[in-house]
């Protein structure tokens, strides 16, 4: 028996919690491509599947997987797409799988600026419900010298709005990105942004620098020097100490050499004191070995 196959391009990525979702390439690739240390759509340029290609996948999920009941659209930022564009694919999603609770995706913050509260409001009533944004940082100079493409200010408008629209969303924060001596800086920064708003989850993952991107020459000729790990550690303390809302903490990523889960505020003392005991106890080169094994996230 052969079996259909969906129309998966380039690099699939998917946070650990959407598991159990069923996938379905929306994009492929980035619609910014120019964040200074990130790989993880290189070589792949941004594609937006066409309504028919996702109408046959959904066709083929239907027939394989008709009580789906959460689906996760992939690319690295799906919610590029307009609000029609989205909206219609919101339609088809609940005309192939009736079943379906909600769908979620990645988004970068410079998506959700043209979409009106409203419309907002409008896709989260034809079930969107979980997006995962890339805030890497809130400390400025750190955005502006790795090319984000917008400031701690469009983070809080913009993740405000899906607040406002009754959307849920999950961050990642990016540990270490801003170098070395400024590790204390973009966790205060972030912490004080994010204190202001509601994610679900914050996910905290560390840099780690591979050839492919532009952060690694620099690393190379001097002009960028890596944020060492023992200051790694005291910046995730910094952070999670900060923070002062109701959130799940996810820091178990691969690239964490102290990997940490829990609940904010309960589990806050004990995680502290987690970060308290291994920098008392880990020596800088013991923990940077570590990240030299890592040969992919």
């Amino acid at each position: 028996m052969i079996y259909p196959e969906l129309h998966f391009t380039g690099q699939v990525w998917r946070p650990p919690y959407e598991a159990n979702s069923q996938l379905l390439q929306l994009t492929s690739g980035c619609t910014w491509h120019k964040c200074k240390f990130c790989t993880l759509y290189h070589g792949t340029p941004f594609r937006m599947s066409p309504l028919t290609e996702v109408e046959e996948d959904l066709k083929v999920i239907r027939r394989w997987q008709p009580r789906a009941r959460r689906v996760y659209l992939t690319g690295a930022n799906p919610f590029a797409l307009s609000y029609n564009k989205l909206m219609d694919v919101a339609l088809l999603l609940r005309k192939y799988l009736p079943r379906m609770v909600s769908f979620g995706m990645f988004a970068r913050v410079t998506d959700i600026v043209p979409k009106s509260i409203e419309e907002l409001r409008n896709l989260r009533h034809l079930k969107l419900d979980g997006i995962n944004i890339g805030i890497e940082t809130a400390h400025d100079p750190t955005l502006e010298r790795m090319n984000k493409g917008y400031h701690a200010s469009d983070i809080l408008e913009q993740l405000s709005k899906l607040d406002e629209a009754g959307i849920r969303y999950n961050v990642f924060y990016l540990n270490g990105l801003g170098g070395q001596g400024n590790g204390e800086a973009s966790a205060i920064a972030t912490a004080d942004v994010l204190n202001k708003l509601h994610p679900c989850i914050i996910n905290i993952v560390s840099l780690t620098i591979f050839p492919e991107s532009r952060l690694y020459q620099e690393v190379a000729d001097g002009t960028y020097i890596e944020e060492p790990e023992i200051e790694r550690l005291v910046e995730m303390r910094t952070f999670i100490d900060r923070l002062n809302i109701r959130v799940n903490l996810l820091g178990h990523h691969i690239s964490n050499t102290v990997p940490v889960t829990g609940a904010l505020p309960d589990d806050k003392t004990a995680m502290l004191r987690e970060f308290d005991k291994a920098i008392a106890q880990f020596p800088e080169e013991e923990l940077k070995a570590c990240r030299n094994r890592i040969w992919h996230l």
